[in-house]
């Protein structure tokens, strides 16, 4: 069984959306988003949340990454399954979801975010956030314009762009 989280909808209805957290298999219910971006720890914003909550209305499974306990003790190399498996869940999740909606923070550096832009830029399932001020935005950029993946500047917009690639993905 997965873990999940329970955030109401934004708008005061009702919640259908499912959550999902590291690192217990997910469950997916109908089609799937998975939130990629900065995280940080303390650098970036919680916008995970914001836009669950934005979200949380459709009728949805939510790939959150974002741990509560993770810590920067962590020794990072794959011989530590701590670490490991957070990583693997990530990759797993991403490669399962029908859009992965990514976030840069202007205020975090997010290098896992920006290698995995690069690993599933092509993918034709990403939408991407990046607001003027990120370190790397031209970059970012750069690679959406290559890969033809729609970009914009705040999380409200990138909510519109993934509920409008929802409506582009086939029911499950």
């Amino acid at each position: 069984m997965s873990a999940s989280l329970n955030i109401a909808p934004a708008n005061g209805g009702e919640r259908k959306c499912h959550v999902c957290l590291p690192t217990a298999p997910p469950v997916i219910k109908g089609k799937s988003i998975f939130l990629a971006g900065s995280i940080d720890m303390g650098m970036a914003v919680n916008w995970q949340t914001a836009i669950t909550s934005k979200l949380a209305h459709l009728p949805v499974t939510i790939l959150n990454p974002r741990r509560d306990d993770w810590t920067w003790d962590w020794v990072q190399d794959i011989s530590n399954t701590v670490f490991r498996d957070q990583v693997e869940w990530e990759l797993d999740c991403q490669d399962r979801a029908d859009v992965i909606a990514m976030y840069f923070d202007k205020n975090g550096k997010a290098p896992i975010s920006l290698l995995e832009l690069g690993l599933y830029a092509a993918s034709g399932k990403m939408v991407v956030c990046c607001p003027e001020g990120f370190w790397r935005r031209g970059n970012v950029q750069i690679v959406c314009k290559k890969y033809g993946i729609k970009l914009v500047d705040t999380i409200d917009d990138l909510v519109e762009c993934v509920v409008g690639k929802l409506g582009q993905v086939s029911e499950k």
